[in-house]
């Protein structure tokens, strides 16, 4: 799930504004607007961290970086817990795998 998506869930969840939102965290509605729709999609941690503490999640289920987090994909799960099992080496060979699978141009 998206940070835009979770942050409007978390936001109708509690029955709040945008206002809300803003006010809490110290910054505009128009910012808040912008993070939820995804227009805004590379906050600071302080905003992160902030926001966090609001809805009272960690930033790594706001990020979508909690493995345990409930509406994670089982394969992604499953996956992360056998990367654990890796030497640093190994887990390095897989991040090259992985830039060159997002990126297929890229030499």
């Amino acid at each position: 799930m998206s940070l835009a998506t979770k942050l409007k869930e978390l936001r109708v969840r509690k029955k709040q504004s945008l206002q809300d939102v803003a006010d809490a965290i110290g910054a505009s509605k128009t910012h808040v607007w912008d993070l939820e729709t995804g227009r805004s999609s590379n906050p600071s941690v302080d905003l992160l961290t902030k926001l966090a503490t609001h809805f009272q999640v960690r930033i790594a289920d706001l990020v979508g970086e909690n493995p345990n987090a409930a509406d994670e994909d089982e394969k992604h799960v499953a996956l992360f817990r056998e990367l654990k099992q890796l030497s640093d080496p190994d887990l390095e060979t897989i991040r090259i795998l992985m830039q060159r699978l997002k990126d297929p141009d890229r030499k």
